[in-house]
């Protein structure tokens, strides 16, 4: 009784299976074999790859480092230390460091504090009249930017807070009109006559009417552009004029606090085409060839102070 009932069964399982090819085959399936998958079996994700039932069969990449720090850095200056060694050690830009230590003097001395950015930007404490829309156009920075970078919410933006704001070097920072303050050549300085002759550089010098500095008997505390009088002068870089007419041995001068805290001077000329609080872009017109004060031809001299202290400009300008 129980062999009849085995074969009963096999004989009903045969009929099954010869009755599904025949159904497979006529809704036009055709033979061959049929795999199960998982719907993402074999799929790839970036560094992740799915098997059956979405296991993952390679793992993610775990950073091995630590994420970079978004802290203003505090820095004790050491014996030795110049604002160019300082912006190589920390890679950002010397510009950066004055933008971050407004008031800061040259030359630094050994336990001097500043405060750097941990990228490039600045760091900035933020004053009563401080807004997140006037903080962001101020520095040419996206206001969401701002607050991601150093984790807060619009309501913790308060006067006194230091804050660590990065800045597209392309872009760079803004004037108080909105604009752009370095829209030629962002981050770097122009020659402020294009293709003049260089007739007399920056550092000691053995021309008698320079005066002394710096432990010098002479000493040339800029850089001299050979141009017809009456030539027009444009400024290196975007910024607000400080002081314009005339200053002695400079006779007419231009002085331009530019976006970074840095001091051009623009002098001997002829006359000037801008006025004291006047916002400028780099580029635009600040006067003309001259030869007023101590000068004897027509020429430019072209002055760059960093901290209170003239500095080479030659490694900045594309003269």
């Amino acid at each position: 009784m129980t062999h009849a009932v085995v074969v009963l069964i096999a004989l009903a399982m045969s009929s099954y299976t010869a009755f599904d090819r025949k159904f497979s085959i006529s809704v036009g399936a055709g033979p061959g074999t049929v795999r199960a998958a998982a719907a993402n079996e074999g799929a790839s994700f970036g560094d992740v790859s799915l098997g059956r039932d979405s296991t993952i069969i390679k793992p993610v990449s775990i950073p091995t480092s630590g994420l970079p720090n978004r802290k203003p850095i505090a820095y004790r200056v050491v014996q030795g230390d110049s604002l160019e060694s300082i912006a190589l050690a920390f890679n950002i830009p010397m510009r950066d460091i004055t933008w971050s230590n407004p008031g800061m003097r040259l030359p630094l001395t050994a336990g001097q504090s500043l405060r750097l950015p941990p990228v490039p930007g600045a760091v900035i404490v933020v004053g009563k009249s401080d807004s997140l829309e006037s903080l962001a156009n101020a520095y040419g920075a996206d206001p969401t930017a701002i607050l991601g970078f150093n984790g807060i919410r619009a309501p913790q933006l308060t006067a006194g807070s230091v804050l660590v704001i990065p800045v597209d070097p392309v872009p760079g920072p803004n004037l108080s009109t909105g604009l752009p303050a370095d829209p030629i050549a962002p981050g770097q300085l122009l020659c402020p006559i294009p293709n003049a002759k260089i007739i007399q550089r920056f550092g000691p010098t053995s021309f008698a009417l320079e005066p002394s500095y710096g432990g010098y008997l002479h000493f040339h505390s800029g850089v001299d552009l050979l141009a017809e009088y009456g030539t027009p002068i444009v400024a290196s870089a975007g910024g607000n004029v400080t002081a314009a007419g005339p200053d002695g041995l400079f006779g007419i001068r231009v002085e331009i606090t530019d976006s970074f805290g840095l001091v051009e001077i623009y002098a001997h000329m002829s006359e000037v085409a801008v006025a004291v609080g006047q916002p400028i872009q780099q580029g635009e017109k600040v006067g003309f060839v001259g030869s007023t004060g101590l000068s004897i031809g027509s020429h430019l001299h072209f002055q760059l102070e960093v901290g209170g202290r003239p500095t080479d400009p030659l490694p900045l300008v594309g003269c």
